[in-house]
């Protein structure tokens, strides 16, 4: 009898070796955090901190993510097989361009008149340490508009004394300190209009180019650091109200400048639909090109600096160009305006 209860009993559960359960716990901890950046990112939410500061890099999480589905498969975790693969297929749906701005570069069909070609140069030259390298940009490749953002009183000077007034004969200046400076250069005449409200200086202006009048609008919202999400989410929230309305006035327009957000942000996706605009880089090819920060080797880094454009204009092309002593590319667009 005792030999036959003996051959009933059942074998107690073999523990699993520390390492093992360590290392399903973290790909777990993994899995459910990026469960939740992506869930935000589907339901259109920037939500706290630190999700709009992880969005920004939403595109490399599919790095980990494939990383996380091979240690499930290793670690014979059918259940995280299955989370991982999810997370991976999210990841890799976002990576799609954003379907508001995936519009033929070629825009809308004009008519009258032969098109305006222009080039649009946007730059923040970080607190003005990289003003130098941005003048030789300027002499190099022309273009027509340029918007500077973190020009401080040093990049003023430097900008009137090494740009000459011949060039660049129309100039729309806030002169401040720090990043709160902010600069419009142009071949084209110029009227100033309100500035966005902002802690940094967001100024406007009407441009005559061609038979036509265009809206210039240079865009510097806070980041959305810690402590200044909110603000970050005013002050987008500001450009797209300006946006819309603009778009209402059917006024073409270009908005330009470091918006310290990516297209996986639900904030600066609702300034592109409100506004009906498009994203000159994604347009012209470039559209996971990295702008910041400019320490990262291509292609790691985040895309947060955009020319956008109404349905007015064409993309031609798009180049991200690296400067000295900013922590930010440069972006030159090629565009047609009909």
């Amino acid at each position: 009898m005792n030999g036959a209860d003996n051959t009933n009993t059942p074998s107690p559960p073999v523990a699993r070796p520390l390492l093992q359960r360590l290392l399903t716990g973290a790909v777990g901890l993994f899995l459910l955090a990026a469960t939740v950046l992506l869930g935000c990112r589907a339901l259109g939410s920037d939500g706290v901190t630190p999700v709009p500061q992880l969005l920004a890099f939403l595109p490399w999480l599919i790095v980990p993510s494939a990383v996380a589905l091979l240690l499930t498969a290793l670690l014979r975790w059918r259940a995280g097989v299955v989370w991982a693969l999810v997370v991976v297929g999210c990841a890799g749906w976002f990576l799609r361009p954003y379907d508001t701005e995936a519009a033929s570069a070629s825009g809308t069909a004009g008519t009258g008149t032969a098109p305006v070609t222009l080039k649009v140069l946007t730059s923040n030259v970080e607190y003005g340490l990289g003003t130098r390298g941005l003048i030789d940009v300027i002499r190099r490749e022309k273009p027509d508009l340029v918007f500077v953002q973190e020009c401080e009183f040093r990049c003023v000077e430097l900008l009137d004394d090494r740009i000459p007034e011949a060039d660049y004969p129309y100039r729309n200046v806030v002169k401040a300190s720090s990043a709160e400076g902010s600069s419009i250069l142009s071949r084209f005449p110029l009227t100033d209009t309100a500035r966005i409200p902002g802690l940094l200086a967001m100024p406007g202006s009407t441009a005559r180019i061609g038979d036509r009048t265009v809206r210039l609008q240079l865009a510097h919202p806070l980041p959305p650091i810690p402590g200044m999400v909110d603000d970050w989410h005013t002050e987008l929230g500001r450009i797209r109200a300006f946006a819309a309305a603009q778009h209402a006035a059917d006024t073409p327009l270009i908005l330009a400048g470091d918006f310290n957000a990516t297209r996986d942000h639900a904030t600066f996706r609702a300034v592109l639909d409100a506004g009906g605009l498009r994203d000159s880089a994604l347009l012209a090819g470039a559209g996971r090109t990295p702008s910041w920060p400019t320490d990262l080797p291509r292609p790691l880094g985040a895309q947060i600096d955009h020319v956008l454009v109404s349905d007015d204009f064409s993309v031609r092309s798009a180049r991200f160009l690296d400067l000295a002593d900013t922590d930010h590319r440069s972006l030159l667009v090629g565009l047609e305006l009909r």
